[in-house]
């Protein structure tokens, strides 16, 4: 095995020539013509290192002849260390055996040795040279103890990651307005505007100010693949899109909406990026605000479920025959609670409302009380024609499915019908607390209810809150989540 790189603590700027080493080895040398039978012949007494070639010119100044080097293992002109194979090969052919050097540079070793190299040695053990990728963007997230080598570390990323062109690094400077860190430039070009492929279509932003995590993708898949091509479906915090816009590819009537405006600008951009049409509707309002507001303009725009196509199966003798279409087949960790039930009534809402804030989703759920006061005539089956709500929350408790369900309760006003209720974990955002969302259905007697005390209504918003949440309460929640 190659030995590690030259050690060089304490270096504050990347100095790349400081890692060129020279590495002596034994070898064969041989005719060029024999180059082929040789490396057959030896096998993994090759010296088999990557990045290295183990066939080199001569250094007896001989063009028509080439070293062969062997395995480090193999330790004196004796072939101590090779296999009896090997020995019986050179001897019969009358090798030469010789010693012979070959120079490795920084390019060799991975950032991880190069960093452990570097750093002092009691922080090598968590040497941080991993990141999450968004676009050609490299996103750290350093411990204090990191700080003062981040220009360091950044380079160094940069440099193992050709398809890199910036390294950031989340700051404590938190926007306590809006779902994201402020990042600072640690190597590379001061280019924030990313590009992502994700779920089939491809998202535009300025990274620096708006919220996307990479981490999330298999829980947009997750959601996506619940609604069926026929749904409405309202995104209440979309951010730039990884739910609406996969969902309005699909074919679902979709109405989104984000607080920030640089995130609502984007979105409009990645309609237009993923040749979305007229079934995305892009709204910039508080979230509250927004439900009520998407509910009144899906009805106003005279919305009716479109009909499903039927599925066209072959016949026995290839003759094409219709049958009923279902949904989609969803794994039974995922799967909407209840199935899917066709509705025929007059009034038509959405089927489906996502809400992925975690850290302070569910304080907006209060929007839903008395959402539909006064359609009950309308909605008379709600066990089946009211929404489905999924709320993204964190939780810290050993009972996530008590904890998240009394807290969904007490900010609606009432119980959870438990046989809808799927607690559904996402991922782990701290040793102590994980990421889940809860999906359940509307309940009657909170979306019915007469006693309408939604904070947009009830409290005038100050012009440092965002809905309902202060700037000093907003900023801990998302210093302790993220």
């Amino acid at each position: 095995m190659i030995p590690p790189p030259t050690i060089q603590r304490g270096l504050l700027t990347l100095d790349r020539a400081l890692f060129k080493k020279s590495v002596s080895v034994m070898a064969i040398r041989i005719p060029a013509n024999m180059t082929m039978e040789c490396k057959k012949a030896l096998g993994t007494d090759l010296l088999l290192e990557p990045k290295i070639r183990n066939v080199i010119e001569s250094n007896d100044g001989e063009k028509s002849r080439r070293l062969v080097l062997l395995s480090l293992a193999i330790k004196n002109k004796d072939l101590e260390g090779a296999s009896e194979k090997t020995k019986e090969f050179v001897k019969g052919k009358g090798i030469d055996v010789t010693k012979a050097e070959f120079n490795i540079e920084y390019d060799h070793w991975t950032a991880d040795e190069i960093l452990r190299a570097i750093l002092p040695e009691e922080i090598i053990d968590e040497a941080p040279s991993s990141f999450t990728t968004v676009g050609h963007i490299a996103h750290m997230n350093l411990k204090d103890e990191y700080l003062p080598f981040k220009h360091l570390i950044g380079q160094v990323i940069l440099d193992k990651n050709p398809n890199l062109r910036t390294v950031v690094n989340k700051t404590d400077s938190i926007d306590t307005t809006f779902r994201f860190f402020k990042m600072e430039v640690l190597a590379g070009e001061d280019n924030m505007i990313a590009e992502v492929k994700e779920s089939g279509c491809r998202f535009k932003f300025d990274f620096a100010h708006v919220y996307w995590n990479s981490r999330l993708h298999t829980e947009h898949e997750r959601l996506v693949k619940m609604f069926r091509a026929t749904d409405a479906v309202c995104d209440v915090m979309a951010g730039v899109g990884p739910f609406a816009m996969p969902a309005a590819k699909k074919g679902c009537m979709v109405y989104a909406n984000d607080l920030n405006p640089v995130s609502y600008k984007y979105m409009i951009e990645n309609k237009t990026l993923n040749k979305i049409k007229d079934n995305l509707h892009i709204y910039n309002l508080d979230g509250r605000e927004f439900v009520r507001k998407a509910v009144e303009d899906l009805e106003k725009s005279g919305y009716k479920r479109p009909p499903e196509a039927p599925v066209v199966a072959k016949g026995k003798k290839g003759g094409a025959k219709a049958s009923v279409p279902k949904p989609e087949p969803t794994p039974a960790s995922t799967a909407a609670v209840e199935p899917v039930v066709e509705r025929s009534h007059a009034f038509q809402t959405f089927d489906h409302f996502v809400m992925n804030l975690p850290a302070t989703a569910i304080e907006f759920l209060d929007a839903f009380r008395g959402l539909f006061h006064g359609r009950e005539e309308q909605i008379p089956e709600p066990k089946t024609q009211l929404p489905m709500i999924h709320c993204h929350c964190f939780s810290k408790s050993d009972k996530p499915d008590e904890d998240v369900r009394e807290r969904v309760e007490a900010v609606m006003g009432g119980q959870l019908d438990r046989d809808t209720v799927k607690l559904h974990w996402v991922r782990k955002v701290a040793p102590n607390k994980d990421m889940y969302c809860i999906s359940f259905r509307l309940p009657a007697e909170i979306a019915f209810a007469s006693d309408v005390k939604r904070k947009f209504e009830s409290e005038p918003e100050s012009s440092d809150t965002i809905s309902g949440t202060s700037d000093t309460a907003l900023a801990e929640k998302r210093a302790k989540t993220e």
